[in-house]
């Protein structure tokens, strides 16, 4: 794992994201952010990572921005580094901030300040110098973790083997089965007999699910349950009783997309009748202008034979 840290670190600190200035306060130095858990940040395909110091007369500013792969593995990545006593900020639709610092998302970029929290309008000016912004939407999956009793700020995103190791060792990554684009939401609950873990793992079809269901029913003290394409598990509860209510609150909720039809400009009345009076225009024009050149070719025919009549038109006499 320390090798691994020694091969990023190089690439991650080629590409400069912080700027020379925010608000009032100057860049003093810079360099590339220490790498805790390597194998965490590439299972989030960590992109960059800068660290920055800045000053203002005797203030002083540290910033470290990462840029992720996208906007699921900021969020992953923004309930890691959530300082435990954090709480929800205004500054960004995902935030938390402490006394001293802030901690927010802004697309595929997660951004902390510690020392001085930035106003509005100077983090504004800085996500605008942002470059390659994602700009998808979160995952739903962290919806689905039940309210009552959640320890707060203790929810992780797993992406992959190294995220479960780490924040749910108690679930092989052979039984979670990432190669299949699985993706986990874990949360920790208090209960009056102790603390237990809820991990939720999405799969990408019901029908792996139901396929997976079992592996997990065989871990040592496992409770599962499928629900759509979820598989909701609890190991080793420290109160059954109180797992079973959190499993029980768990309830896949499919989205159903309609076609609907979108009127367009032929299914306006007032067009087609304007479309009906440019195409009269239009024939009225040719048939001027073809008439224009029939008179005009008889006229320069009889120019060129001196006066003397072309070959007489056929005519009907209908009266």
């Amino acid at each position: 794992m320390r090798l691994l840290s020694v091969l990023l670190i190089p690439a991650l600190a080629a590409a400069a994201i912080l700027p020379d200035a925010i608000g009032p306060y100057h860049r003093v130095s810079s360099g590339a952010a220490e790498l805790t858990d390597p194998a965490v940040w590439q299972e989030y395909a960590l992109r960059s990572a800068e660290t920055g110091a800045y000053e203002n007369g005797k203030s002083r500013l540290a910033v470290t921005v990462w840029r992720l792969a996208d906007t699921t593995a900021s969020l992953a990545a923004f309930d890691w580094q959530r300082p435990a006593a954090s709480v929800p900020s205004k500054a960004a639709p995902l935030a938390a901030e402490t006394a001293d610092t802030l901690l927010l998302v802004h697309g595929n970029y997660l951004l902390r300040f510690s020392g001085y929290k930035p106003a509005a309008g100077e983090l504004d000016a800085l996500v605008q110098d942002l470059n390659n912004v994602d700009t998808t939407t979160l995952p739903i999956l962290p919806g689905y973790l039940p309210a009552t009793g959640l320890v707060p700020n203790s929810e992780r995103y797993v992406t992959g083997a190294a995220g479960l190791a780490k924040f749910d060792p108690a679930i092989p990554a052979a039984t979670a089965a990432f190669h299949f684009g699985t993706e986990v939401q874990i949360g920790a609950f208090h209960g009056p007999k102790g603390d237990m873990t809820l991990a939720i793992f999405n799969y990408p079809s019901p029908q792996i699910a139901i396929r997976k269901i079992a592996d997990f029913q065989e871990l040592p003290g496992a409770m599962a349950k499928r629900t759509g394409p979820l598989i909701a598990v609890v190991v080793s509860p420290p109160d059954p009783d109180q797992a079973e209510r959190l499993l029980r609150e768990i309830e896949y909720q499919a989205e159903i997309t309609e076609d609907e039809y979108i009127p367009t400009r032929r299914d306006n009345l007032a067009n087609l009748i304007l479309n009906i009076f440019i195409l009269i225009g239009i024939l009225v024009g040719f048939s001027t202008l073809s008439g224009l050149l029939v008179g005009g070719f008889r006229a320069l025919a009889r120019y060129v034979r001196h006066g003397e009549e072309p070959e007489a038109m056929i005519t009907l006499h209908l009266e």
